[in-house]
């Protein structure tokens, strides 16, 4: 996770087709991680959905991780999961995934502390920092909580998320943060994988 600079959040399928079938490109373009996230979707369907891009990360060489659900990650036999505040605590997600990637998402101060700390994470995201369609209802936390994250100088890799794109990026390599979660950026673009090397480009000017 340390050495990880782009991770991609996406649905199964998007403007550009499906997902699976683009993994290659992306890896190439310079993706380090793959996150499925499908809130509205059935288990089963999930599931599905999930084979073949969990297959495709695999053959990609990069981490395959699904949102909020432990039980299919197991299923899906992926790499990890990534939780909220208001899923599954920390601990309990351990007993079901003891040795896969758990990564939890934060969005205060607190948060952010407590996430630097806490055992059993092996990574967390910071923000929203704009305010995106992804998380309705959300108040945007703003760059000031990606500087508060940096000046921590935790060495748990965290990554700053939430409606970033080429247009603000450097505020938010400004700001201090050098891994960033990308959604619509890059799962509304007609050429994904241009986005994602325009965007890692951007990132490898700056050592992480």
């Amino acid at each position: 996770m340390k050495q990880a600079r782009l991770y991609l959040v996406a649905p199964a399928r998007i403007k550009a087709g499906a997902l699976a079938d683009m993994v290659p490109e992306l890896a190439a373009a310079g993706v380090d991680i793959v996150q499925l996230r499908e809130k509205e979707m059935e288990a089963k369907d999930v599931l599905r959905l999930g084979e073949p891009l969990g297959a495709a990360c695999r053959d990609a060489g990069i981490p395959f991780i699904v949102n909020d659900r432990p039980d299919i990650a197991l299923a899906l036999g992926a790499d990890g999961v990534h939780v909220g505040q208001n899923d599954l605590p920390i601990e309990v997600v351990r007993r079901i995934l003891p040795a896969q990637i758990v990564g939890l998402s934060t969005h205060a101060p607190a948060e952010v502390d407590a996430a630097a700390d806490t055992e059993g994470i092996d990574y967390f995201a910071v923000g929203p920092v704009f305010e995106t369609p992804t998380k309705r209802g959300r108040p945007a936390a703003g760059l000031e909580l990606i500087r508060y994250a940096a000046a921590l100088g935790t060495e748990r890799p965290w990554f700053a998320i939430g409606g970033i794109d080429e247009a603000n990026l450097d505020e938010v390599i400004d700001a201090g943060g050098r891994r960033i979660v990308v959604v619509r950026a890059i799962t509304a673009a007609t050429d994904p994988p241009e986005v994602a090397a325009r965007l890692r480009a951007r990132l490898d000017e700056v050592p992480p």
